[in-house]
């Protein structure tokens, strides 16, 4: 049983702010340390579940925020900022989950540190009419390998989120937003013993699921923060204006409107930092 686990940092239990989740610091050193725990969490539980292989995909920021030796399972680590599939990178077809740790609700939702891929430059994606945040964006990876999505954490926002993308999926809350810069959190030995029950049913019942399926051809609409943004994404091939400042994003095949997608994030980076 292979399983690929893409990890980001927003959705721990416990944190809340910025500075908990960019390096260097000591709020940083906090973060990370409750992030790496919820971690070793999902890898227990799916070792238990009857993983054999396990990939993190170190999706946050900078994508190098563990001591590889400290991954639970002789877990292989997927580390470094320039990655052509970004957060999923390394998924095949050879895997038969994909757990989502840590993950976060989209710009225009209420939950904690709220963003979709680029919090400067992106106000919303629809992918299909139906909003998504980088859950239902990373499922049309998992779309074009056929390998279903079985668990996600984070707070209230990301179960209902992931859930029109990806059927099936086991949903953990370790806390609920109260602004999108405060929370109540479980503490964290809670909040790792049901990531840890989570992930052992997701990949025990993997089998039992099915992949993301999207529409054929996906349509996907990426509503950016100013006209100029919207005029740089019209440089990238197979994109279309659709309004002042949207840009859309229509192919048959997933993995072309995601990676579409990434290009889009990484020219409108160029103006919005």
């Amino acid at each position: 049983m292979r399983v690929f686990i893409s990890v980001d940092m927003e959705g721990t239990a416990g944190i809340v702010d910025w500075e908990q989740c960019r390096g260097p610091g000591t709020a940083y050193e906090l973060g990370r340390a409750l992030l790496i725990d919820e971690l070793n969490a999902a890898i227990d539980g799916a070792i238990a579940g009857g993983a054999t292989h396990l990939l993190v995909n170190d999706a946050h920021s900078t994508m190098c925020n563990h001591a590889p030796a400290a991954l639970h399972g002789n877990a292989s680590y997927l580390s470094g900022k320039h990655k052509p599939m970004y957060m999923m990178q390394g998924l095949d077809s050879s895997y038969d989950a994909i757990l989502l740790v840590s993950y976060h609700g989209s710009m225009g939702t209420a939950g904690v540190l709220s963003h979709t891929y680029n919090p400067r430059a992106i106000s919303e994606v629809r992918i299909d009419g139906v909003v998504a945040g980088e859950s239902g964006i990373n499922a049309l990876v998992a779309a074009a390998y056929g390998v279903p999505v079985g668990l996600i954490t984070g707070d209230q926002t990301v179960g209902p989120e992931a859930e029109p993308f990806c059927p099936g999926i086991e949903v953990v809350q370790v806390k609920t937003a109260v602004t999108r810069l405060a929370a109540q959190s479980l503490h964290p030995n809670e909040a790792c013993e049901r990531i840890r029950a989570g992930a052992r049913r997701a990949v025990t019942q993997a089998g039992g699921l099915r992949a993301p399926r999207f529409a054929e051809p996906t349509t996907m609409e990426v509503d950016l923060l100013t006209a100029d943004m919207a005029d740089m994404a019209m440089w990238a091939r197979g994109v279309q204006r659709a309004g002042a400042r949207t840009a859309r994003i229509v192919d048959a095949d997933p993995l072309t409107v995601f990676r579409t997608f990434i290009t889009v994030v990484a020219l409108t980076r160029s103006i919005a930092e």
